[in-house]
């Protein structure tokens, strides 16, 4: 596996349909449609996909996000940056959260806010996420997952259930 195979996974479940063709997700996230085939192929070998690799199967994928992604996709908070926030700093998680908390931004330029910097599942990331919510929630919530406390990573955990599972 490979991090951005979780980023195509979530951009998949964003997506709330089966109509979408690879240069679709490849367009949207901003990698090439090769790679699209790739990580597809990744993800149907993990059982993360349907053999057709059209519908995540979401109980494995959130079971895998609980309790395999901090370790297979670990990050560290870095140096302050400007970017966008991400983790406990960025929507639905921050609802739950004080504002005194550490913020977590993923580095961009033409980011908004300052915080410790968290590496994304893929580079491409904070420059496309304005263009979906839900997706951008859900890597939110998976950065929670990745780099929070004990507290916030039971939120994500919640957090995620209410979009994966009952999607």
């Amino acid at each position: 596996m490979r991090s951005q195979d979780i980023a195509v996974l979530l951009k998949i479940v964003a997506l709330k349909h089966n109509n979408w063709k690879n240069a679709d997700l490849a367009y949207a996230l901003q990698i090439s449609a090769s790679e699209i085939t790739e990580v597809l192929n990744r993800c149907k070998i993990a059982r993360l996909i349907d053999a057709k690799k059209r519908k995540v199967h979401l109980n494995t994928f959130t079971e895998f996000l609980i309790y395999g992604l901090k370790y297979v996709f670990p990050t560290e908070p870095g140096a302050m940056v400007r970017g966008i926030p991400t983790a406990h700093s960025a929507s639905p998680i921050s609802e739950y959260i004080s504002k005194g908390a550490d913020v977590y931004v993923w580095p961009y330029a033409k980011g908004t806010q300052r915080g410790q910097s968290i590496e994304p599942l893929y580079k491409t990331l904070p420059a496309i996420v304005h263009e979906d919510k839900l997706f951008y929630e859900l890597l939110a919530i998976v950065d929670t997952i990745r780099v929070g406390r004990v507290r916030e990573i039971r939120i994500a955990i919640d957090e995620l259930k209410k979009r994966l599972i009952h999607a």
